[in-house]
């Protein structure tokens, strides 16, 4: 998991990022995204693809993260920008702001996907990388429970939705109550799945 970080140490960078994002595909809510440095070596037992654990080890690989990175920053986009910008570009600020947000000076950020960032920091994309990079799995993990957590508040809020139980991706349940009550606030307007049912 860690041949990336490994192969641009050789190549002389010395603080390298893992960049990621979740939330693309819901049809509500922000997309959140997080960049970490990770120490070499570190002892984060499981780690991986957030999307490949358990709640239960996301949410300990989350406390373990934070507790043993060297820095990490989290970018959050709200629904309103996703519909004003469209959600790729929407992904792209969110990484840049968590990139922004991190109290060391980057050399490298390890970006999972195909489309870098708007920063001046090198950068080097990798698709797949929140399988195959330690860093960028663990962005991938930060990014995830921040977002989980985000829209288990909205459940609160929104009873109706079930939102703690899908996270606002587009579930048949998810969808059966947008039929039934219509979008809501946080939902995504410009999605299909939501435009639908504006009146």
């Amino acid at each position: 998991m860690h041949a990336y970080e490994y192969e641009a140490e050789k190549q002389g960078y010395r603080c390298i990022a893992g960049v990621d994002e979740a939330g693309r595909g819901p049809l509500a809510g922000p997309v959140v995204a997080a960049a970490v440095v990770l120490p070499h070596p570190h002892a984060l037992l499981g780690l991986d693809d957030s999307k490949k654990l358990t709640p239960r080890q996301r949410e300990r690989l989350f406390v373990e993260i934070r507790r043993q990175c060297t820095s990490f920053g989290i970018g959050i986009v709200d629904h309103q920008t996703v519909d004003a910008i469209n959600i790729l570009q929407a992904s792209l600020l969110a990484m840049k702001q968590a990139v922004e947000q991190m109290a060391v000076r980057v050399e490298l950020l390890l970006i999972d996907g195909n489309r870098g960032i708007d920063s001046k920091v090198a950068q080097k994309t990798i698709v797949g990388g929140d399988a195959t990079c330690g860093s960028i799995a663990a962005a991938s993990i930060l990014a995830k429970v921040t977002r989980d957590r985000i829209m288990e508040r909205y459940h609160i809020q929104y009873p109706q939705y079930e939102f703690g139980r899908h996270k606002g991706y587009g579930t048949a349940l998810h969808r059966a109550r947008i039929r039934q009550h219509g979008p809501c606030a946080i939902h995504r307007k410009t999605f299909k799945g939501v435009k639908e049912f504006l009146s």
